[in-house]
């Protein structure tokens, strides 16, 4: 008996010391989630989010038209987000790697890990006291957290609009 207890523990040691040697590194953690094949879905609404902006500054118009003409992932009926399709992707744990738009690296506070690189145009514009929209348009900051208004028409490259962007959403997708 003591025979068969002494092989099995021999064995078993053999056994464990093979399996040492061949044993798999721990596996690294790969990061923060990063947008699939340029884009994100985001679970909570379905809406389809382009996985970057479209990184030089834009006036308003020509935001909404950047989006409109936008072909990823096999689609054509992209747009710009809403001011609260906006908000609802802001996440303030969130360090989204991105950049100013003097190349300079900053964290943006959106789910995603969307790449972003300025202050994201809204498609929603500001209503005046007779209920008619004007000619301000709704934006949203995403290292600050907040929403503010610009003028959607002004666009010199120096004040007005610099550093405006377009990000593109589309859906919910089913």
């Amino acid at each position: 008996m003591k025979v068969k207890t002494d092989v099995f523990l021999v064995l078993l040691i053999v056994a464990a010391s093979i399996a040492a040697a061949q044993s798999v590194p721990p596996v690294q953690s790969p990061g923060p989630e990063t947008p699939v094949n340029g884009y994100w879905i985001d679970p909570t609404s379905g809406l389809m989010w382009a996985g970057k902006d479209n990184g030089k500054d834009v006036n308003w118009h020509k935001a909404m038209k950047y989006c409109q003409n936008l072909r990823l992932a096999g689609f054509s009926d992209w747009r710009l987000g809403t001011i609260d399709e906006l908000f609802g992707i802001y996440d303030r744990s969130a360090d989204s790697p991105g950049r100013f738009g003097n190349g300079e690296p900053n964290y943006q506070h959106v789910k995603g890990s969307l790449f972003l690189t300025g202050v994201q145009w809204s498609s929603s514009q500001r209503i005046d006291d007779r209920g008619r929209t004007d000619d301000f348009a709704w934006f949203y900051d995403f290292i600050n957290g907040r929403r503010g208004e610009e003028d959607a028409t002004n666009f010199s490259g120096r004040y007005a609009n610099r550093g405006m962007r377009a990000l593109c959403v589309r859906g919910p997708v089913k």
